[in-house]
């Protein structure tokens, strides 16, 4: 008689008031990216219709959905120390990076010629860049309304963040069912709320939370030891 091959995967959900705290705090952390984009795309006369906001938001949400689901059955397969030090590792790499880019948007505004002589692409790192430092170029045919194809692409370019982030946050333990819910709340807030709030502005403001995003990403990993 063959043994059942099948390997049963159990998920435990921590509801403490700290795990709830956290969960929360991951979702923000991935939505600060959408938030800013969708305020530099308002401030320049960018709308954001409604079905493209949800695209965003679904396709933002989903790959966080399958990073937080994968994270909790690789989590349980490794050692309960090792695998907080693989969440502490991936949040804390990802926030210094965040850290970087927050320089590397800064310089880049205050030098725009910089834009035209980057040559290469890794990971879409050069799209994401000009993306962040000139937002209005999501708008690839200047019809200053972000299509849907034009929101699939800014989605996912989106997503590489929250991919790493629900991976890491999963290995260590975050309650991802709340991760998940949060982020389809906080992603849908941070876009509409951004929108309006750089229509408001009325002009192009170098406006740039990278550096709270990387804050709060190592205050994250940090909070996997306490």
């Amino acid at each position: 008689m063959k043994g059942n091959l099948c390997t049963e995967v159990t998920f435990e959900l921590d509801f403490s008031f700290g795990a709830i705290l956290g969960a929360i705090a991951i979702a923000w952390a991935i939505s600060l990216d959408a938030f800013v984009c969708s305020f530099a795309y308002g401030s320049k006369g960018i709308k954001i219709p409604i079905k493209s906001a949800w695209i965003i938001n679904l396709i933002c949400s989903g790959v966080i959905g399958l990073a937080l689901f994968a994270g909790s059955i690789i989590r349980q397969y490794i050692p309960y120390g090792f695998a907080e030090a693989i969440s502490f590792a991936i949040l804390f790499i990802l926030g210094i990076a965040k850290l970087l880019d927050s320089i590397t948007i800064s310089i880049i505004r205050k030098h725009s010629a910089i834009n035209k002589e980057i040559k290469f692409s890794l990971l879409n790192f050069k799209f994401i860049l000009n993306l962040y430092a000139n937002p209005e170029q999501a708008d690839i045919d200047g019809s200053k309304i972000l299509s849907m194809p034009e929101a699939v692409s800014l989605a996912l370019a989106l997503s590489l963040d929250g991919l790493a982030v629900g991976l890491g946050a999963a290995i260590g333990n975050a309650n991802i069912l709340i991760v998940f819910i949060s982020t389809l709340i906080a992603d849908m807030i941070a876009l509409l709320a951004g929108a309006f709030l750089g229509n408001k502005a009325g002009k192009k403001i170098p406006f740039n939370l990278s550096w709270l995003c990387g804050a709060l990403l190592i205050s994250l990993a940090f909070s996997q030891f306490l």
